[in-house]
């Protein structure tokens, strides 16, 4: 779990999300909007899946 905690890329796609929060409660309700949320949890997808393929790597170069 500390992995993923202090991983920047993790951490920057999380902190991603406000941005998003943010123009669901004030912005208009469109398709944009749909393709925010689908591109930020693309984005905390492509991370933790960064972190897992590094944890990977890393264990078998023990």
């Amino acid at each position: 779990m500390r992995k993923f905690i202090f991983n920047t890329s993790v951490l920057s796609a999380l902190f991603g999300a406000v941005g998003v929060i943010q123009a669901t409660r004030k912005g208009p309700r469109d398709w944009r909007l749909i393709l925010m949320w689908v591109g930020w949890a693309s984005s905390v997808a492509i991370a933790v899946g960064t972190v897992i393929e590094d944890q990977k790597h890393n264990e078998l170069e023990w």
